[in-house]
């Protein structure tokens, strides 16, 4: 996706946070190498293809077709608004125009901008889909300055203030929606947002009823739950993607007013969801639910890694990000960014899949206004750009390593604002090896950042004759005089993971390179039998380069063969990145039969 660097107004909110990001995504950006690539095909493939009618129609004919067609048009206008301001593209611009024009023509004169009938308003998914359109009318004036946007927005929360709240003469909203209340308490975040838009107090009053509600006796009781229980199956009814949802706006609550008995909790649910509900994929959710520790069956009857929940958890590791700045939360963007939400689009046609497994087949649907992950996938690659590169406390730091070029202001060692000027060339994922063009608009003195991956081995950095090496899982820092046209190289080893199979999949083994978990797919490997039968009996795995080995039609030429022993005889397989396997519609697996006396980790 190409970038020219021209200037887009963008529009802000006019209520700072108390809290101040301690990470700052750079702006001015390009991203091509792997991420641009998956980035354009999301760009052109799928969201150039919307029809604003299929995504319309629920509105202009009431009812919808299904319950929550209303989400897709807010879901639509979030994810093209980031395409936009990244790359000015015209055409998504023309298309999101013509949406948000027929969008606010059929909002009602009370501000009601759902798909049902008057005698089923609130029930379902009315609030729900009210969110997404607060949020994606928000989304598109933050890029466009369109005002009527914001005021349509302003009108359909205007509605939700006066019918819902804890006075007597008004609804309760934990009964106005599924999974205890907390699909229609996630408005947090869309209110949160409003306010600090327009600045109108109403707006965070209704923020505290919110959270008032989740706590009530009929509510999902999420911070106290997780208080008491640090167990995000003990919150709600554990249903994942309406509790991240809810985690996102509780964060830019406690952003908005500093108040630290918000952060705490999600803190203890990160680490609950990361380290007991996580597939080696960057997804969680087994029939769409938290389950029981370290329980995370993979095939395709099991309607695991659901797309929105792979987004959602996406979104709650960025926010986590710019308020900690730590690097645990990158390593979860790239795991998640390389493997599943990839996995989740296909390469070839844009088309989506709502789960995807690691043993089966892709279910990719190219439907454009019934499931809500075919929304929402999109949503989570449009978002990539601000977690590349940016400031970490006012240092620049580069996060994924990828090519592209990038424009920063940032403050040397003497105070003094200055621009900063990096392009990068790589050809990772294929390899550890990116150099870097650093041109300051001045020779100054400052410190540039480079994260150490966790999968890294020998990594180094080398700019002019010296050498910079730091422990996994640290950021780098080299701090030098900088003049225009300086190179720095970075290099790092990728050596091959073998990870166990955990108590859903036993005697099996995973092989994982880099940040990318691999997969056998049956059609590069056509000569072998069922793929269930594999098994892996012992002896060393070297993987060598088998980029010939694929088909023409195949998108991404990134393959490795390897000869290892199957049923104690050499069998050659080509493996490929899970993420860009099963793109012919062939099955793949991920989990490996091996013996059972294969050596631990």
């Amino acid at each position: 996706m190409k970038k020219d660097f021209k200037k887009i107004i963008l529009y802000e909110p006019v209520v700072p946070n108390k809290v101040v990001d301690k990470y700052v995504p750079a702006y001015y950006q390009n991203i091509e190498g792997y991420l641009g690539y998956r980035m354009n095909v999301n760009h052109e493939k799928r969201l150039l293809q919307i029809d604003s009618a299929v995504l319309l129609s629920g509105f202009k004919k009431r009812p919808g077709s299904q319950t929550w067609i209303g989400e897709h048009v807010g879901k639509f206008l979030f994810s093209a608004s980031n395409v936009y301001k990244f790359s000015t593209d015209g055409r998504i611009k023309q298309l999101m125009d013509g949406m948000v024009k027929d969008y606010i023509s059929c909002q009602l004169a009370n501000g009601y901008l759902g798909t049902y009938l008057p005698e089923d308003y609130w029930t379902e998914w009315d609030v729900w889909a009210h969110k997404y359109a607060i949020i994606g009318l928000l989304s598109y004036y933050s890029v466009t300055g369109f005002n009527p946007a914001i005021e349509a927005a302003r009108k359909a929360a205007d509605l939700i203030c006066t019918t819902f709240g804890d006075e007597k003469d008004k609804r309760d909203l934990i009964t106005a929606g599924h999974h205890a209340g907390m699909a229609p308490g996630s408005i947090l975040e869309p209110m949160v947002d409003l306010y600090r838009y327009t600045g109108e107090k109403k707006y965070f009053d209704f923020c505290e009823y919110i959270l008032r509600a989740y706590e009530q006796p009929n509510g999902p009781k999420i911070i106290s739950g997780l208080e008491k229980y640090g167990n995000v199956t003990r919150v709600g009814n554990a249903k994942a993607y309406e509790m991240l949802s809810c985690f996102l706006g509780i964060l830019k609550y406690y952003k908005l007013t500093a108040d630290e008995k918000f952060l705490n909790p999600l803190q203890t649910a990160w680490f609950d969801i990361r380290h007991r509900r996580m597939y080696i994929t960057g997804t969680t959710s087994e029939h769409e639910r938290f389950k029981e520790d370290h329980f995370l069956p993979a095939d395709n009857n099991n309607n695991m890694g659901e797309g929105c929940v792979t987004t959602t958890w996406i979104q709650f590791n960025l926010q986590l990000l710019q308020i900690t700045g730590e690097q645990k939360y990158v390593e979860e963007l790239e795991r998640s960014v390389y493997n599943h939400l990839f996995a989740a689009e296909n390469p070839q046609t844009g088309c989506v899949s709502y789960y995807t497994p690691l043993q089966g087949t892709k279910p990719y649907n190219c439907d454009q206004g019934y499931s809500c992950c075919l929304s929402s996938v999109p949503r989570g690659i449009s978002i990539i750009p601000d977690m590349v590169w940016g400031k970490i406390d006012a240092v620049f730091s580069v996060l994924l390593y990828e090519a592209g070029e990038v424009i920063d202001t940032i403050l040397a060692n003497d105070h003094s604002s200055i621009e900063l000027h990096i392009k990068s060339s790589t050809s990772f994922p294929l390899e550890g090896k990116v150099e870097y063009t650093v041109t300051p608009s001045c020779t100054k003195a400052f410190a540039l950042s480079f994260r150490v991956p966790e999968w890294s081995q020998n990594f180094v950095v080398k700019a002019g004759d010296e050498i910079y090496k730091d422990k996994i899982g640290e950021y780098l820092k080299v701090d030098r005089t900088w003049e225009a046209g300086n190179k720095v190289t970075v290099t790092f080893d990728m050596p091959v993971q073998m990870i166990k199979g955990g108590i859903s999949y036993p005697n099996k083994i995973a092989f994982k390179r880099g940040p990318q978990v691999l997969a056998i797919d049956q059609a590069l490997n056509s000569k072998l039998g069922p793929l269930s039968s594999l098994q892996f009996t012992e002896g060393d795995v070297t993987f060598y380069d088998a980029e010939e080995k694929l088909p023409s039609c195949w998108s991404w030429k990134q393959a490795y063969v390897s000869e290892l022993q199957m049923d104690h005889k050499p069998e050659k397989l080509i493996l490929v990145p899970y993420a860009e396997a099963g793109q012919t519609g062939s099955e793949l697996i991920v989990w490996i039969n091996c013996s059972k006396n294969y050596p631990n980790n």
